[in-house]
Protein backbone atom coordinates (compact mmCIF):
# COMPACT_ATOMS: atom_id res chain seq x y z
CA UNK A 1 0.00 0.00 0.00
CA UNK A 2 1.56 3.40 -1.06
CA UNK A 3 1.64 6.40 1.31
CA UNK A 4 0.52 9.06 -0.85
CA UNK A 5 -0.32 8.37 -4.80
CA UNK A 6 -0.56 12.01 -6.79
CA UNK A 7 -3.11 11.13 -9.42
CA UNK A 8 -2.95 12.50 -13.27
CA UNK A 9 -0.26 15.10 -12.74
CA UNK A 10 2.18 15.72 -16.27
CA UNK A 11 5.45 14.23 -14.92
CA UNK A 12 8.43 16.31 -16.06
CA UNK A 13 11.74 14.21 -14.78
CA UNK A 14 14.41 16.58 -14.69
CA UNK A 15 15.78 14.44 -18.29
CA UNK A 16 14.93 17.11 -20.79
CA UNK A 17 12.20 14.78 -22.26
CA UNK A 18 8.50 16.03 -22.62
CA UNK A 19 6.34 15.13 -19.90
CA UNK A 20 4.05 12.79 -19.68
CA UNK A 21 0.57 11.99 -17.75
CA UNK A 22 0.90 9.74 -14.98
CA UNK A 23 0.79 8.92 -11.40
CA UNK A 24 3.28 8.71 -8.63
CA UNK A 25 3.56 6.53 -5.55
CA UNK A 26 5.47 7.53 -2.95
CA UNK A 27 5.94 5.18 0.20
CA UNK A 28 8.63 5.74 3.35
CA UNK A 29 9.25 9.45 1.48
CA UNK A 30 10.65 7.57 -1.32
CA UNK A 31 9.09 7.70 -5.29
CA UNK A 32 8.53 3.55 -5.31
CA UNK A 33 5.84 3.92 -8.47
CA UNK A 34 5.22 5.99 -11.50
CA UNK A 35 2.81 5.17 -14.42
CA UNK A 36 -0.92 4.09 -14.38
CA UNK A 37 -1.46 3.40 -10.48
CA UNK A 38 -5.35 3.35 -10.64
CA UNK A 39 -5.42 0.15 -8.82
CA UNK A 40 -3.18 0.57 -6.42
CA UNK A 41 -4.82 1.73 -2.46
CA UNK A 42 -3.03 5.02 -1.06
CA UNK A 43 -3.18 5.95 2.58
CA UNK A 44 -3.63 9.70 0.83
CA UNK A 45 -4.53 10.77 -2.26
CA UNK A 46 -3.79 14.05 -4.36
CA UNK A 47 -5.12 14.85 -7.58
CA UNK A 48 -3.25 16.80 -9.64
CA UNK A 49 -4.91 16.89 -13.17
CA UNK A 50 -3.40 20.04 -14.81
CA UNK A 51 -0.50 20.48 -12.60
CA UNK A 52 3.13 19.36 -13.10
CA UNK A 53 4.83 16.89 -10.85
CA UNK A 54 8.62 16.49 -10.91
CA UNK A 55 11.05 15.25 -8.06
CA UNK A 56 12.65 18.10 -5.46
CA UNK A 57 14.54 20.64 -6.98
CA UNK A 58 18.50 20.97 -6.16
CA UNK A 59 19.79 24.44 -5.43
CA UNK A 60 23.56 23.40 -6.85
CA UNK A 61 25.17 26.93 -4.71
CA UNK A 62 23.60 28.29 -1.70
CA UNK A 63 24.59 29.84 1.22
CA UNK A 64 21.57 28.60 3.68
CA UNK A 65 24.35 27.03 6.14
CA UNK A 66 24.26 30.21 7.72
CA UNK A 67 20.83 30.66 7.52
CA UNK A 68 19.09 27.45 8.31
CA UNK A 69 20.23 28.19 12.19
CA UNK A 70 17.35 30.52 12.42
CA UNK A 71 14.81 29.06 10.16
CA UNK A 72 15.28 25.67 10.06
CA UNK A 73 11.56 25.18 8.23
CA UNK A 74 12.99 26.91 5.36
CA UNK A 75 10.16 27.62 3.79
CA UNK A 76 11.62 30.34 1.20
CA UNK A 77 13.20 27.36 -0.63
CA UNK A 78 10.82 24.52 0.19
CA UNK A 79 8.08 26.81 -1.05
CA UNK A 80 9.77 27.05 -4.51
CA UNK A 81 9.81 23.03 -4.59
CA UNK A 82 13.84 22.91 -3.35
CA UNK A 83 14.78 19.77 -1.03
CA UNK A 84 18.21 20.02 -1.78
CA UNK A 85 20.53 22.45 -1.30
CA UNK A 86 24.43 22.60 -1.39
CA UNK A 87 26.35 24.93 1.24
CA UNK A 88 29.54 25.93 2.09
CA UNK A 89 30.25 27.51 -0.90
CA UNK A 90 32.42 30.18 -2.03
CA UNK A 91 35.32 29.72 0.55
CA UNK A 92 32.48 29.54 3.16
CA UNK A 93 31.92 27.40 6.05
CA UNK A 94 31.33 27.35 9.56
CA UNK A 95 34.03 24.68 10.22
CA UNK A 96 36.77 23.99 10.83
CA UNK A 97 37.21 26.38 13.82
CA UNK A 98 40.43 26.42 15.58
CA UNK A 99 40.87 28.31 19.20
CA UNK A 100 44.15 30.82 17.81
CA UNK A 101 41.58 32.16 15.07
CA UNK A 102 38.40 32.01 16.25
CA UNK A 103 37.69 35.91 16.06
CA UNK A 104 39.19 35.76 12.52
CA UNK A 105 36.42 33.24 11.83
CA UNK A 106 33.45 35.42 13.21
CA UNK A 107 34.47 38.22 11.20
CA UNK A 108 34.42 35.92 7.56
CA UNK A 109 31.63 34.50 8.43
CA UNK A 110 28.58 35.69 6.09
CA UNK A 111 25.97 35.70 9.02
CA UNK A 112 25.66 34.76 12.84
CA UNK A 113 22.19 33.89 13.63
CA UNK A 114 21.48 32.37 17.16
CA UNK A 115 22.87 29.18 17.57
CA UNK A 116 25.85 29.64 16.11
CA UNK A 117 28.32 29.88 18.43
CA UNK A 118 31.10 28.33 16.92
CA UNK A 119 31.37 25.63 19.66
CA UNK A 120 32.66 23.31 17.36
CA UNK A 121 36.03 22.70 16.01
CA UNK A 122 35.78 19.80 13.52
CA UNK A 123 33.66 19.73 10.55
CA UNK A 124 32.09 16.28 12.36
CA UNK A 125 31.19 18.06 15.70
CA UNK A 126 29.36 20.92 13.32
CA UNK A 127 27.55 18.74 11.52
CA UNK A 128 26.32 17.14 14.50
CA UNK A 129 25.66 20.20 15.80
CA UNK A 130 23.61 21.37 12.88
CA UNK A 131 21.75 17.86 12.35
CA UNK A 132 20.58 18.06 16.23
CA UNK A 133 17.59 20.52 15.63
CA UNK A 134 16.67 18.99 11.85
CA UNK A 135 15.34 20.84 8.91
CA UNK A 136 12.85 20.90 6.64
CA UNK A 137 15.73 20.41 3.69
CA UNK A 138 18.39 17.77 2.44
CA UNK A 139 21.55 19.45 2.94
CA UNK A 140 25.15 18.80 1.04
CA UNK A 141 28.22 20.19 3.50
CA UNK A 142 31.39 21.34 1.06
CA UNK A 143 34.24 22.54 3.55
CA UNK A 144 35.29 26.51 2.74
CA UNK A 145 38.69 26.93 1.88
CA UNK A 146 38.80 30.52 3.14
CA UNK A 147 37.75 28.81 6.66
CA UNK A 148 40.63 26.09 6.21
CA UNK A 149 43.29 28.61 5.75
CA UNK A 150 41.73 31.05 8.74
CA UNK A 151 41.75 27.30 10.92
CA UNK A 152 45.55 27.35 10.02
CA UNK A 153 46.99 30.56 9.59
CA UNK A 154 44.44 33.33 10.00
CA UNK A 155 44.70 35.86 7.65
CA UNK A 156 48.52 35.71 6.84
CA UNK A 157 49.03 37.02 3.69
CA UNK A 158 51.16 34.34 2.42
CA UNK A 159 51.67 30.72 1.38
CA UNK A 160 51.48 28.90 3.88
CA UNK A 161 53.87 26.70 5.90
CA UNK A 162 54.35 22.91 5.25
CA UNK A 163 53.03 22.76 8.49
CA UNK A 164 50.10 24.98 7.56
CA UNK A 165 49.43 23.36 4.36
CA UNK A 166 49.33 19.82 5.78
CA UNK A 167 46.81 21.15 8.66
CA UNK A 168 44.37 21.98 6.46
CA UNK A 169 44.77 18.94 4.26
CA UNK A 170 43.80 16.99 7.19
CA UNK A 171 41.16 19.22 8.71
CA UNK A 172 39.72 18.63 5.03
CA UNK A 173 40.19 15.24 4.82
CA UNK A 174 38.48 14.16 8.57
CA UNK A 175 35.99 16.49 6.85
CA UNK A 176 35.32 14.34 4.00
CA UNK A 177 35.49 11.57 6.35
CA UNK A 178 32.87 13.23 8.81
CA UNK A 179 30.60 13.64 6.17
CA UNK A 180 31.53 16.67 3.68
CA UNK A 181 31.08 16.41 -0.07
CA UNK A 182 33.81 18.47 -1.33
CA UNK A 183 36.32 21.39 -1.41
CA UNK A 184 34.70 25.10 -2.15
CA UNK A 185 36.75 28.10 -2.90
CA UNK A 186 35.93 31.97 -2.61
CA UNK A 187 39.00 33.21 -4.74
CA UNK A 188 37.96 36.57 -4.34
CA UNK A 189 37.10 36.82 -1.32
CA UNK A 190 40.53 37.32 1.77
CA UNK A 191 42.05 34.86 2.66
CA UNK A 192 41.13 32.57 -0.11
CA UNK A 193 42.25 35.51 -2.77
CA UNK A 194 45.77 35.09 -0.97
CA UNK A 195 46.64 31.39 -2.33
CA UNK A 196 48.20 30.60 -5.27
CA UNK A 197 46.88 28.22 -8.06
CA UNK A 198 49.50 25.35 -6.71
CA UNK A 199 48.26 25.61 -2.79
CA UNK A 200 44.62 25.26 -3.82
CA UNK A 201 45.97 22.08 -6.04
CA UNK A 202 47.47 20.52 -3.19
CA UNK A 203 44.60 21.58 -0.65
CA UNK A 204 41.97 20.11 -2.56
CA UNK A 205 43.98 16.63 -3.59
CA UNK A 206 42.90 15.68 0.12
CA UNK A 207 38.73 15.92 -1.25
CA UNK A 208 40.23 14.47 -4.26
CA UNK A 209 41.23 11.53 -2.68
CA UNK A 210 37.88 10.90 -1.00
CA UNK A 211 35.95 11.37 -4.26
CA UNK A 212 34.91 14.93 -3.41
CA UNK A 213 34.03 17.97 -4.99
CA UNK A 214 35.64 20.93 -6.17
CA UNK A 215 33.09 24.14 -6.45
CA UNK A 216 35.09 27.69 -7.25
CA UNK A 217 33.50 31.12 -6.49
CA UNK A 218 36.77 31.42 -9.35
CA UNK A 219 39.59 33.91 -9.31
CA UNK A 220 37.87 36.96 -11.36
CA UNK A 221 34.62 37.34 -13.21
CA UNK A 222 35.97 40.67 -15.05
CA UNK A 223 38.80 40.93 -17.88
CA UNK A 224 40.30 37.85 -15.83
CA UNK A 225 37.32 35.48 -16.66
CA UNK A 226 38.99 33.35 -19.28
CA UNK A 227 42.24 32.58 -17.16
CA UNK A 228 40.23 31.87 -13.54
CA UNK A 229 38.22 29.32 -15.54
CA UNK A 230 41.48 27.52 -17.29
CA UNK A 231 42.61 27.55 -13.32
CA UNK A 232 39.09 25.71 -11.71
CA UNK A 233 40.09 23.54 -14.74
CA UNK A 234 43.66 23.22 -14.00
CA UNK A 235 42.45 21.82 -10.01
CA UNK A 236 40.35 19.30 -11.21
CA UNK A 237 42.76 18.46 -13.78
CA UNK A 238 46.08 17.73 -11.82
CA UNK A 239 43.47 16.38 -9.10
CA UNK A 240 41.24 13.95 -11.39
CA UNK A 241 38.25 15.28 -9.39
CA UNK A 242 34.81 16.78 -10.56
CA UNK A 243 34.73 20.84 -10.96
CA UNK A 244 31.82 23.05 -10.64
CA UNK A 245 32.32 26.93 -11.64
CA UNK A 246 29.90 28.70 -9.40
CA UNK A 247 27.77 31.41 -11.37
CA UNK A 248 29.35 31.78 -14.09
CA UNK A 249 29.37 35.74 -15.57
CA UNK A 250 31.45 38.24 -17.27
CA UNK A 251 31.40 41.49 -15.03
CA UNK A 252 30.87 44.56 -16.19
CA UNK A 253 29.58 46.11 -19.71
CA UNK A 254 33.41 45.88 -21.31
CA UNK A 255 33.80 42.19 -20.65
CA UNK A 256 30.09 40.67 -22.30
CA UNK A 257 30.06 38.36 -24.49
CA UNK A 258 33.18 36.74 -22.65
CA UNK A 259 31.04 33.83 -21.05
CA UNK A 260 30.42 31.78 -24.72
CA UNK A 261 34.18 31.74 -24.76
CA UNK A 262 34.42 30.63 -20.82
CA UNK A 263 32.37 28.18 -21.49
CA UNK A 264 33.84 26.99 -24.38
CA UNK A 265 36.55 26.46 -21.67
CA UNK A 266 34.69 24.31 -20.44
CA UNK A 267 33.18 22.12 -23.35
CA UNK A 268 37.19 21.87 -24.38
CA UNK A 269 38.08 20.54 -20.91
CA UNK A 270 34.91 18.13 -20.80
CA UNK A 271 36.23 16.78 -24.64
CA UNK A 272 39.57 16.10 -22.72
CA UNK A 273 37.05 13.47 -20.21
CA UNK A 274 37.09 16.33 -17.14
CA UNK A 275 33.99 16.97 -15.40
CA UNK A 276 33.65 19.94 -15.30
CA UNK A 277 30.22 22.38 -15.15
CA UNK A 278 29.37 25.40 -14.05
CA UNK A 279 25.83 27.28 -12.54
CA UNK A 280 24.40 30.43 -13.41
CA UNK A 281 21.03 32.71 -11.57
CA UNK A 282 19.25 33.97 -14.74
CA UNK A 283 19.85 37.70 -13.82
CA UNK A 284 21.46 40.62 -14.87
CA UNK A 285 22.90 42.01 -11.61
CA UNK A 286 25.19 40.31 -8.68
CA UNK A 287 25.67 40.81 -5.22
CA UNK A 288 28.78 40.14 -2.83
CA UNK A 289 30.30 42.05 -0.06
CA UNK A 290 31.67 45.41 0.06
CA UNK A 291 34.90 44.49 1.28
CA UNK A 292 35.88 43.13 -2.43
CA UNK A 293 35.97 46.43 -3.31
CA UNK A 294 39.65 46.25 -1.77
CA UNK A 295 42.61 45.13 -3.21
CA UNK A 296 44.14 42.14 -1.19
CA UNK A 297 46.64 43.14 0.70
CA UNK A 298 44.20 45.76 2.72
CA UNK A 299 42.63 42.72 3.80
CA UNK A 300 46.54 41.30 5.51
CA UNK A 301 45.69 40.63 9.35
CA UNK A 302 41.94 40.36 9.19
CA UNK A 303 39.02 42.84 9.48
CA UNK A 304 40.43 44.95 12.46
CA UNK A 305 43.76 45.49 10.32
CA UNK A 306 41.30 46.46 7.64
CA UNK A 307 39.29 48.81 9.83
CA UNK A 308 42.67 50.48 10.98
CA UNK A 309 43.79 50.77 7.21
CA UNK A 310 40.62 52.75 6.54
CA UNK A 311 41.40 55.25 9.75
CA UNK A 312 44.79 55.77 8.69
CA UNK A 313 45.04 58.55 5.56
CA UNK A 314 47.82 57.04 4.16
CA UNK A 315 46.81 53.56 3.76
CA UNK A 316 43.55 55.08 2.61
CA UNK A 317 45.35 57.02 -0.15
CA UNK A 318 47.05 53.50 -1.32
CA UNK A 319 43.58 51.76 -1.34
CA UNK A 320 41.68 54.33 -3.05
CA UNK A 321 45.42 54.32 -5.39
CA UNK A 322 44.92 50.35 -6.26
CA UNK A 323 40.82 50.25 -6.66
CA UNK A 324 40.64 53.50 -9.09
CA UNK A 325 43.81 51.70 -11.22
CA UNK A 326 44.01 48.66 -10.05
CA UNK A 327 47.74 46.70 -11.03
CA UNK A 328 46.12 43.98 -12.50
CA UNK A 329 43.23 45.45 -14.73
CA UNK A 330 39.96 47.27 -14.71
CA UNK A 331 38.65 49.11 -12.08
CA UNK A 332 35.08 48.99 -11.22
CA UNK A 333 34.18 52.20 -12.57
CA UNK A 334 35.51 51.31 -15.53
CA UNK A 335 33.69 48.22 -15.45
CA UNK A 336 30.10 49.16 -14.21
CA UNK A 337 30.16 52.78 -12.38
CA UNK A 338 29.07 53.54 -9.19
CA UNK A 339 25.71 54.33 -9.97
CA UNK A 340 25.14 51.20 -10.61
CA UNK A 341 27.15 49.58 -7.17
CA UNK A 342 22.98 49.43 -5.06
CA UNK A 343 23.96 48.85 -1.13
CA UNK A 344 21.43 45.89 -0.16
CA UNK A 345 21.91 45.65 3.07
CA UNK A 346 23.37 47.26 6.06
CA UNK A 347 23.56 46.42 9.50
CA UNK A 348 23.80 49.70 11.33
CA UNK A 349 23.72 51.87 8.25
CA UNK A 350 19.84 51.17 7.31
CA UNK A 351 19.56 54.97 5.64
CA UNK A 352 21.83 53.38 3.21
CA UNK A 353 20.08 50.50 2.03
CA UNK A 354 18.08 50.72 -1.02
CA UNK A 355 20.29 53.62 -2.54
CA UNK A 356 23.46 53.47 -5.12
CA UNK A 357 26.94 54.69 -4.08
CA UNK A 358 26.43 57.50 -6.23
CA UNK A 359 23.29 58.46 -4.32
CA UNK A 360 24.76 57.93 -1.04
CA UNK A 361 27.75 60.22 -2.06
CA UNK A 362 25.94 62.57 -3.63
CA UNK A 363 23.58 63.49 -0.51
CA UNK A 364 26.76 63.61 1.71
CA UNK A 365 28.81 65.92 -0.73
CA UNK A 366 31.61 63.51 -0.77
CA UNK A 367 33.10 60.94 -3.20
CA UNK A 368 31.39 57.75 -3.67
CA UNK A 369 35.05 55.44 -2.53
CA UNK A 370 34.70 57.83 0.42
CA UNK A 371 30.95 56.97 1.13
CA UNK A 372 32.13 53.34 0.45
CA UNK A 373 34.77 53.60 3.30
CA UNK A 374 32.39 55.08 5.54
CA UNK A 375 30.09 52.45 5.11
CA UNK A 376 32.72 49.98 6.14
CA UNK A 377 34.00 51.79 9.05
CA UNK A 378 30.36 52.21 10.22
CA UNK A 379 30.12 48.36 9.95
CA UNK A 380 33.06 48.14 12.29
CA UNK A 381 33.65 44.35 12.90
CA UNK A 382 30.34 43.48 11.90
CA UNK A 383 29.46 41.47 8.41
CA UNK A 384 30.38 43.86 5.58
CA UNK A 385 27.97 45.84 3.53
CA UNK A 386 26.63 43.77 0.98
CA UNK A 387 25.95 45.83 -2.26
CA UNK A 388 24.25 44.79 -5.77
CA UNK A 389 26.53 45.13 -8.89
CA UNK A 390 24.55 45.68 -12.28
CA UNK A 391 24.72 44.80 -15.19
CA UNK A 392 26.30 41.42 -15.92
CA UNK A 393 26.78 39.73 -19.33
CA UNK A 394 23.05 39.11 -20.26
CA UNK A 395 23.23 36.48 -22.99
CA UNK A 396 26.00 33.65 -23.83
CA UNK A 397 25.47 32.09 -20.37
CA UNK A 398 21.79 30.02 -20.93
CA UNK A 399 21.34 27.15 -23.56
CA UNK A 400 23.75 24.70 -22.69
CA UNK A 401 22.13 21.57 -21.52
CA UNK A 402 24.57 19.52 -20.15
CA UNK A 403 26.72 22.88 -19.16
CA UNK A 404 25.01 25.23 -17.40
CA UNK A 405 22.44 24.99 -14.06
CA UNK A 406 19.78 27.41 -13.13
CA UNK A 407 19.72 27.81 -9.48
CA UNK A 408 17.57 29.38 -7.27
CA UNK A 409 18.64 32.01 -4.34
CA UNK A 410 17.24 33.03 -1.10
CA UNK A 411 17.86 34.85 1.94
CA UNK A 412 18.28 38.29 3.23
CA UNK A 413 20.53 41.03 1.03
CA UNK A 414 20.48 39.41 -1.79
CA UNK A 415 18.42 40.31 -5.20
CA UNK A 416 18.28 37.27 -6.08
CA UNK A 417 15.42 35.98 -3.26
CA UNK A 418 13.44 33.67 -5.34
CA UNK A 419 13.39 31.12 -8.48
CA UNK A 420 12.03 31.85 -11.61
CA UNK A 421 11.33 29.79 -14.15
CA UNK A 422 13.95 29.61 -16.65
CA UNK A 423 12.97 31.52 -19.91
CA UNK A 424 11.22 34.11 -18.99
CA UNK A 425 12.86 36.90 -21.01
CA UNK A 426 14.61 34.31 -23.06
CA UNK A 427 11.33 32.84 -24.23
CA UNK A 428 9.83 36.31 -24.98
CA UNK A 429 12.61 38.09 -27.14
CA UNK A 430 14.92 35.18 -28.05
CA UNK A 431 14.05 31.80 -28.12
CA UNK A 432 11.53 29.11 -26.96
CA UNK A 433 12.20 26.95 -23.70
CA UNK A 434 10.42 23.67 -23.62
CA UNK A 435 8.96 22.95 -19.81
CA UNK A 436 11.19 19.85 -19.25
CA UNK A 437 14.27 21.64 -20.59
CA UNK A 438 13.49 24.37 -17.84
CA UNK A 439 12.86 21.30 -14.95
CA UNK A 440 15.81 19.93 -16.52
CA UNK A 441 18.12 23.51 -16.06
CA UNK A 442 16.76 24.28 -12.51
CA UNK A 443 19.33 21.78 -11.42
CA UNK A 444 17.67 18.32 -11.40
CA UNK A 445 19.47 16.94 -14.45
CA UNK A 446 22.37 14.13 -14.29
CA UNK A 447 24.67 16.79 -13.77
CA UNK A 448 24.48 18.57 -10.51
CA UNK A 449 23.51 15.21 -9.15
CA UNK A 450 26.51 13.20 -10.36
CA UNK A 451 28.57 15.28 -9.16
CA UNK A 452 27.35 15.19 -5.62
CA UNK A 453 27.06 11.64 -6.37
CA UNK A 454 23.37 12.19 -5.55
CA UNK A 455 21.63 8.50 -7.74
CA UNK A 456 17.63 9.40 -6.33
CA UNK A 457 16.30 13.15 -6.17
CA UNK A 458 13.61 14.18 -3.49
CA UNK A 459 9.80 13.33 -3.34
CA UNK A 460 7.98 15.99 -5.45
Amino acid sequence: MLDLKIEGGTVIDGSGTAGWRADVGIRDDTIVAVGDLSREPAGRQLRALGKAVTPGFIDVHSHSDWRLWGNRCAESKIRQGVTTEVVGNCGFSPAPASEEFLEDLRAFALYLPAGMDFRWRSVGEYLRAFEGEGTALNVVHLVGHGTLRIAAMGFARRPPSARELSLMQRLLAEGMEAGAWGLSTGLIYAPGSFATTEEIVAVASAAARARGVYASHIRGEGATLLAAVSEAIRVGRENAMSVQISHIKASGRPNWGMVAHALGLVEAARAEGLDVMADVYPYTASSTTLRTLLPDWAMEGGVEAMLARLHDPDARARIRQDIEAPPGGQSIVARMGWENVMISSCARRKDAEGKRLSEIAAAQGIDPLDAAFALLRDEGGGSSPRPRRSRRDPGGRQGRPGRVRFRPRSGSGHLRGSAPLPGGHRARSRERTRCGEGRRALGESAGPRAHAGMSRAGVP
